[in-house]
């Protein structure tokens, strides 16, 4: 098998450890390369290195343009090798190709946007009502940056963190989720040939106990940004607060995807379908919850199972293939163990709910796609994150009762209405507890706009011109001008 090296310090490196673990192809079952497992050590070494080059290295001495620069020459190397690393995901955490091949042929925009952006960080002069100062603002990168990345999208999510990190002037320390490696360590590779001076973009690699806290705990490490579960990221924040670190919080969801009556049917059909079967409902923002004004709910109903039941499984290299396998052994067994808690609840099973047996599956992880109907919003299939190709449909009568089971839940990341009616979208979208909202659309995301969850979905945004804000901070200096200092024991 493959064996991968992590990279310290501008160059590929064994773990101190010595040690490997398996990584498994989600298609066939079985393990395809191996992983270097690191330890405290590795993190110490690829924080000092991160350290040394924002303290007074080559990256310290450069100007915001020289940064942005060499951003841009990285999403151009980004681009030249797409095609490469999207099958190198597809192989590692079993995402569609066609999904893959999008997502890294935008990656590059985030280097691309960003990068216009570094040299665009201003401070501000600010009136004062103090006679004689002078005082004025600058906005200064946090320092060495511990990106956390899940393994569903690993490269777009990264890129959400590591451009405008990198842009703000931050050196950074990647730890890629356990379960999806590869193509991190191959893209952080494009770093060093773009011409990054060594130990401003380090991946090491391991587990969370060994690798994650470590990154967390350290003191070098100014600001964490993960995403990933609510249940780790819940970890994250408590331990980074007894240092008084920065996070940035991406964190799990239960979307709502509201479809009123004068909805465009066929639309909302395919946005449901979208929501939650795309990615296999390996999103945060899967539309799991699929929300049907009662009038329609029946119909809605007849025209969705059919094309559910009807999705092209098997392999994810396949451009033809719809429905993918779900990443993970540990990820499949919690989805059965999902739909099984959602029978004895007494949802009423409309499709699916087992393990997928098609030829075309062969070995893999496959959950066939599930739907669930007489879902009330007080269940556990409706309150807690599935990850999985599992959809709970809940109807309801009216604009306010809509409102009231999508806002019913610890989440709120993301949320779809479908409507035709002006006044109720803006209204909607006004009440909805969600990062996002969607209108007559889902899953729609770009570098230029803001991405992040109210309420236990999270804390910070990522993407648009907030998001390098993320990785600064703000330091304000007065200077005087000719006031005599006067009574030392007096406030100016």
């Amino acid at each position: 098998m493959k064996k991968y090296q992590m990279f310290v310090d501008g160059r590929e490196a064994e773990s101190s450890t010595g040690d490997w673990f398996e990584t498994f192809d989600p298609f066939l079952g079985a393990p395809w390369a191996l992983i270097p497992r690191g330890a405290a050590a590795d993190v110490d070494r690829a924080v000092q290195a991160a350290h040394a080059q924002f303290a007074g290295g080559e990256w310290s001495q450069l100007t915001p343009t020289q940064r942005g620069a060499l951003l841009r020459k990285v999403g151009d190397l980004i681009a030249r090798d797409a095609g490469k690393l999207a099958a190198l995901e597809v192989k590692d955490n079993g995402k569609l190709i066609a999904e893959m091949s999008g997502q890294l042929n935008y990656i590059p925009q985030w280097y691309y946007y960003f990068g216009g952006l570094a040299d665009k960080i201003e401070g501000a002069v600010l009136p004062s009502d103090k006679k004689g100062y002078f005082n004025f603002t600058r906005n200064e990168p946090l320092g060495v940056v511990a990106a956390i990345t899940p393994w569903n999208s690993p490269l777009l999510i990264l890129s959400w963190k590591l451009a405008p990190a990198l842009a703000a002037g931050c050196t950074v320390v990647i730890k890629p989720s356990e379960f999806a490696s590869a193509s991190t360590l191959e893209f952080v590779k494009l770093f060093a040939e773009a011409g990054f001076p060594p130990g401003v973009v380090n991946a090491v690699t391991g587990f969370g106990k060994d690798v994650g806290a470590a990154l967390v705990e350290h003191p070098l490490v100014k600001k964490i940004s993960f995403t990933g579960s609510d249940h780790t990221g819940r970890m994250i924040n408590e331990q980074a607060a007894r240092q008084f670190k920065s996070v940035n919080l991406e964190l799990g969801g239960k979307s709502p995807n509201i479809v009123f009556a004068d909805a465009d049917m066929d639309d909302a059909v395919n946005g449901a379908i979208s929501a939650i079967l795309a990615a296999t409902g390996q999103t945060c923002i899967a539309g799991s919850r699929l929300l049907l004004q009662r009038p329609i709910h029946d119909l809605f109903l007849e025209k969705l199972i059919p094309i559910a039941g009807s999705a092209r499984m098997g392999d994810p290299a396949s451009s033809s293939t719809q429905v993918g396998p779900v990443t993970t052994r540990q990820q499949l067994d919690k989805i059965e163990s999902f739909i099984e808690i959602a029978r004895k609840d007494g949802a009423t099973l409309a499709l699916g709910g087992q393990r997928a047996r098609r030829p075309e599956c062969g070995d893999g992880w496959f959950v066939e796609p599930t739907i669930f109907t007489g879902v009330v919003n007080s269940m556990r299939i409706a309150q807690e994150e599935v990850f999985g190709p599992v959809l709970s449909v809940i109807p309801f009568d009216s604009e306010e009762e809509a409102l009231a089971i999508a806002n019913d839940t610890p989440f709120g990341l993301g949320a779809g209405v479908w409507t035709q009616d002006f006044g109720r979208m803006l209204r909607m979208s006004e009440r909805i507890q969600s990062g996002t909202v969607w209108v007559n659309s889902y899953r729609a995301a770009s570098f230029m706009s803001p991405f992040g969850g109210y309420k236990d979905s999270g804390v910070g945004r990522e993407n648009g011109l907030g998001a390098i804000h993320e990785y600064l901070q703000t330091k304000s200096v007065w200077i005087n001008v000719g006031v005599k200092t006067g009574n030392a024991f007096v406030m100016r």
